[in-house]
């Protein structure tokens, strides 16, 4: 708090004592003031010009008075400088100050910064949104879709993130590999798919490696291979589900998206769900369901699809899972199909005369080096699977991952140049 300004009154006893006396000390003394408060005292007063030492000069004021045997010395200082003025294009940002004992201010120091113009706050928000996509536009659907037709994308065990050394396991495969081999088969299968009126692109858990920095197992903290950190995985993640999101669009009438958890993803999974819902808030074409459970259900016409990644309910179970949990559209359809993920192998595990057709399926990725050392065997492909309506499965598009043997081909020939 500062201190308060001394009274003209006080300011004038302490002027007065001095001028009859003629010395400070018996002026305190008589006063009763300690030697140090009168000499403020007679300083304020000096400067407020109550002693005989007039006249000051204008601008100046009495800064010091000294009182000697040999007569009084009096030091006069600038009251005040040129008047300031604020620099032009500058705004305030800031003063100090420098204020005596009664709170009066000696000095003070304003800091300015440049005010920057329309046009600078134009291209500073133009440099920070360079490279930034804004959410996807609506765009128009393709011509001859056949609206009987629905063609699913089963997108799962996709694993990014994962890293595998070649000389561990014959192949290597990091994030930049990811990207481009599984970007290319995607975009292949769906070209090669009927234009359909409704596609389903099915995350069927694991899209990512690890779930976080840590890079371990949420359960049995197995220790994982991991290329990156989580965040720059995710962000590739999800740049793979807008590529396979965008192909499908181009393809195909509605796009139904649904993101499995699985056993590697499960704090991951609905993330990506909700970053796919913000992508896609203005393309009505893409339909993002934000189920957090481990099943997907759905009917169209006398089809019945429903899937789970597999890590907690087994394939084999979903038959009765499907005939509890959805009887209604259990009991409306002729065909009725499961799928099942984790294991990265393709089998069916039923016919027809069970009611549901049960089929797991490849993974695009490589093993890791401890898949690799415990002699698992799997073959690797993306598929697409086409239904009708009212005649179930018609068709179904395989692509082979050979593009990344030919990858690792490429890179140990330019290993070899080099």
């Amino acid at each position: 708090m500062p201190t308060p300004r001394l009274s003209d009154d006080l300011a004038k006893e302490a002027a007065d004592a001095f001028i009859a006396l003629g010395n400070k000390s018996q002026a305190a003394e008589l006063l009763r003031l300690p030697r140090q408060t009168f000499n403020s005292r007679l300083a304020v007063a000096a400067e407020r010009g109550m002693l005989p030492t007039t006249p000051v000069m204008p601008g100046f004021r009495i800064s010091q008075l000294t009182s000697t045997p040999n007569g009084d010395f009096i030091q006069q200082k600038p009251e005040h400088g040129p008047e300031w003025e604020m620099p032009a294009g500058h705004t305030i940002k800031g003063v100090s100050a420098l204020v005596d004992a009664d709170g009066k201010t000696i000095q003070q120091w304003v800091k300015t910064r440049i005010e920057p113009s329309a046009i600078d706050i134009a291209e500073t928000l133009k440099a920070a949104f360079v490279g930034y996509e804004p959410a996807a536009i609506p765009t128009p659907a393709p011509d001859h879709v056949q609206d009987e037709l629905v063609t699913l994308i089963p997108c799962n065990d996709w694993h990014v993130g994962m890293f595998s050394w070649n000389q561990e396991t014959d192949e290597n495969w990091d994030l930049k590999i990811a990207e481009r081999v599984i970007g290319r088969g995607i975009d292949e299968a769906i070209a090669r798919s009927p234009a359909s009126g409704i596609a389903i692109v099915l995350g069927g858990g694991d899209l990512t490696h690890a779930d976080n920095n840590e890079n371990r197992t949420s359960r049995s903290k197995n220790v994982l291979d991991v290329d990156g950190r989580h965040t720059k995985v995710t962000e590739t993640a999800g740049r793979l589900l807008v590529r396979t999101i965008d192909a499908a669009l181009r393809r195909n009438a509605i796009v139904e998206v649904r993101n499995l958890k699985g056993n590697h993803d499960e704090e991951t999974a609905p993330a990506i769900a909700w970053f796919l819902h913000a992508w896609y808030r203005n393309e009505p074409r893409v339909i993002v369901d934000l189920d957090k459970s481990l099943f997907f259900h759905r009917r169209y016409g006398k089809v019945m699809i429903s899937a789970t990644h597999g890590h907690e309910a087994k394939l084999q179970d979903m038959p009765g899972i499907m005939a509890h949990r959805r009887a209604e559209d259990w009991g409306a359809s002729m065909f009725r199909y499961a799928h099942g993920f984790h294991v990265h192998h393709r089998s069916k595990l039923a016919t027809e005369g069970g009611g549901v057709i049960m089929e797991s399926h490849q993974a695009p990725i490589p093993q890791d080096a401890w898949h690799f050392g415990s002699g698992f065997l799997s073959g690797r492909s993306l598929q697409t699977i086409t239904y009708h309506r009212l005649f179930g499965e018609i068709s179904r598009v395989r692509v082979a991952m050979m593009d990344a043997a030919n990858d690792n081909e490429q890179h140990a020939e330019q290993r070899r140049v080099a």
